[in-house]
């Protein structure tokens, strides 16, 4: 990939913001993951997603206190506005899910949950990928693909987790909380596939 206004010089240090961004979700999404397979869950964990919630907090406030004081950016402030935000809504996503294990007292899992997991966790690596293919002009699709792909996977999942749980499941707490744990689960893949998104539509403005 190569911008059409290459000549003219970048301000890398927004590649530098998202990069950071991304690193600090891979990470949140690793231990998310971690958290969801150990026996008993290891809700220690919920305090490090949210630490790394704060440091992504800052490195989205800095990245659009950047955008109002440069004027030369790498591509259109709004796609770095969005870009910027859509980052960030993956990691909240991340940090409520945590943050609902522990709010919700849960100790055991619904069919499923442990799958989703792993996939929130690969689709966060396939965005940093995607992310750093972005910033140094390599071809973003592949990572763009499979984080798509990740996504359906995650429908497949979801639909079958939440078909299981109203078979077999008769408390309505219980219920609730799973239900809950399950859809906020999928929607951080629907988050990641929104920064991939992003990413192409940025990559076909400017090739």
């Amino acid at each position: 990939m190569a911008f059409k206004f290459r000549l003219i010089p970048r301000d890398e240090q927004f590649f530098d913001l998202f990069r950071s961004t991304a690193t600090e979700i891979r990470k949140a999404a690793a231990d998310l993951e971690a958290m969801l397979a150990a026996t008993p869950l290891d809700t220690s964990k919920v305090d490090a997603i949210r630490d790394a919630e704060h440091r992504c907090d800052t490195f989205t406030h800095d990245t659009i206190q950047r955008l109002h004081r440069t004027f030369v950016t790498p591509f259109d402030r709004e796609d770095l506005y969005t870009l910027a935000t859509s980052l960030d809504d993956v990691m909240d996503s991340i940090d409520h899910v945590a943050s609902l294990i522990r709010m919700y007292k849960i100790r055991e899992l619904p069919r499923g949950a442990r799958e989703l997991a792993h996939t929130v966790s690969s689709s966060a690596t396939s965005m940093y990928a995607a992310i750093d293919a972005l910033a140094g002009e390599t071809p973003v699709q592949p990572h763009a693909v499979e984080i798509n792909r990740l996504e359906n996977e995650a429908d497949r999942t979801y639909a079958e987790a939440i078909e299981t749980l109203f078979d077999t499941v008769t408390d309505p707490i219980l219920l609730m909380k799973w239900k809950e744990l399950l859809d906020q689960l999928e929607m951080i893949t629907d988050a990641c596939e929104d920064v991939a998104n992003v990413i192409e539509s940025v990559v076909v403005k400017y090739s």
